[in-house]
């Protein structure tokens, strides 16, 4: 997947390691070394997703005193992630679904388009077949984003990668200033896997380093 062009829908829980793989995609894929750009959209103000994505010309809205080019525009060539997709407000979806589909940009309050050509990895903490059930997640989009799809599942699921993952993150941490390395027992690696980590690789890296 990491060397085609298509989007890719990436789905797990928070902590599974979501942006660890959309590095390692985007960093295997053909367009490594064009523009990248990671966008969290439960970290954006609802009202402000559509700007930050597409962009707006001076004047388009209270506020707006300056153009602004979108991620879209910026990273076209590239690849753009969106991060926590299932938050994205449903007018937003829309507009992405129409974009990808025709692939031109509209700025907001342009008359003007933009011909692009970018790569959409987007991640979602919950299955967006349930949130499209719902009828909280554009149909459209959804199949634009999943025609390659990745589930990442849980740690209490693979609790055989707890040694590797383990051995990893102490080296890491033992590579950092002022830390030293340090080994693992086995009846240390038989405590961690005896636990089902609800914060899954994320606070499994946690608890190491403290």
């Amino acid at each position: 997947a990491a060397r085609g062009h298509g989007h890719v829908l990436i789905e797990g829980e928070s902590g599974t390691g979501k942006e660890m793989l959309v590095r390692a995609m985007h960093a295997a894929s053909p367009r490594a070394k064009l523009p990248f750009r990671i966008i969290n959209i439960g970290g954006i103000p609802e009202n402000s997703v559509e700007s930050v994505l597409f962009g707006h010309e001076k004047g388009a809205f209270a506020g707006a005193f300056d153009r602004q080019i979108g991620a879209m525009q910026h990273c076209d060539g590239g690849t753009l992630v969106l991060d926590e997709i299932d938050r994205m407000p449903m007018p937003v979806q829309e507009r992405l679904a129409e974009a990808l589909k025709t692939g031109q940009v509209r700025p907001i309050g342009a008359t003007h388009r933009f011909r692009i050509d970018i790569r959409i990895i987007a991640a979602s903490n919950w299955p967006l077949d349930d949130i499209v059930a719902l009828g909280a997640f554009q149909p459209g989009l959804h199949d634009a984003l999943g025609a390659t799809r990745i589930v990442l599942p849980p740690l209490r699921d693979r609790l055989s990668d707890i040694p590797a993952l383990t051995r990893h993150f102490l080296h890491q941490i033992g590579d950092q200033p002022g830390l030293r390395h340090l080994g693992i027992t086995e009846g240390a690696l038989s405590l961690l896997a005896a636990y089902d980590w609800p914060g899954n690789v994320r606070q499994l890296q946690a608890v190491l380093f403290r």
